[in-house]
């Protein structure tokens, strides 16, 4: 029902006061952009500029070792898209780079359910979308082993299941002929037969 997905983010030096004059940033807002291929970017407390998402990487058979591997190559486009973003801080430098494992679903949002004879509910497939939603999954959750017919079971996204990722070889070729074709629309702004087919059954973001 999941893979996992390769997910990176860069953080830069310290930015000084002229620096958060010039791209405008005075509150500490946290910013996603609405690409397919996504990033999201915030100041963190020392007002360093954390910056992240996009080159999201599926490995085949579901290998998720050796991070770092594919990251160098992650982090110079990570930190090229920065500078088109913000080109004020071309001369910025960059500090730290690291990456990580998120669980994706053919949905592209978390889905739920109950194991264990109805004794433990779960809640999994977030694509990276689970900080702001896990305390919805958790109410979900209990009304779920409680058998409760509530506001938060009725939803579809609650009720129903994703589609399964198919075996390999076809669910390395599906997911990276579904990111190549993200990342043409993103560019182009027009979704390609593929996206669309993939939205008519239910499938990926815009489902």
């Amino acid at each position: 029902m999941t893979v996992p997905v390769l997910d990176y983010a860069l953080t830069t030096a310290p930015l000084d006061a002229e620096q958060r004059r010039a791209v405008g940033w005075a509150g500490r807002e946290g910013i996603g952009d609405c690409g397919r291929l996504f990033y999201y970017y915030r100041l963190t407390r020392d007002d360093r500029l954390l910056f992240g998402g996009y080159d999201a990487v599926y490995r085949f058979a579901s290998r998720d070792g050796d991070v770092d591997r594919h990251g160098r190559a992650t982090y110079d486009v990570l930190a090229r898209h920065l500078v088109e973003t913000f080109p004020a801080l071309a001369g910025v430098g960059v500090t730290h780079a690291w990456g990580g494992v998120i669980d994706t679903c053919t949905r592209f949002c978390a889905f739920y359910g109950t194991a264990l004879r109805g004794r433990v509910a779960y809640a999994s497939g977030y694509t990276g979308l689970g900080v702001a939603a896990t305390r919805f999954a958790a109410d979900v959750g209990l009304d779920l082993l409680d058998g409760a017919d509530t506001e938060r079971t009725r939803p579809a996204m609650v009720r129903e299941r994703p589609l399964p990722f198919p075996p390999e070889p076809a669910r390395w070729i599906g997911i990276e002929t579904t990111r190549r074709s993200m990342r043409r629309a993103d560019a182009t702004g027009r979704p390609n037969r593929w996206l669309r087919a993939l939205d008519r059954v239910g499938l990926g973001f815009d489902s």
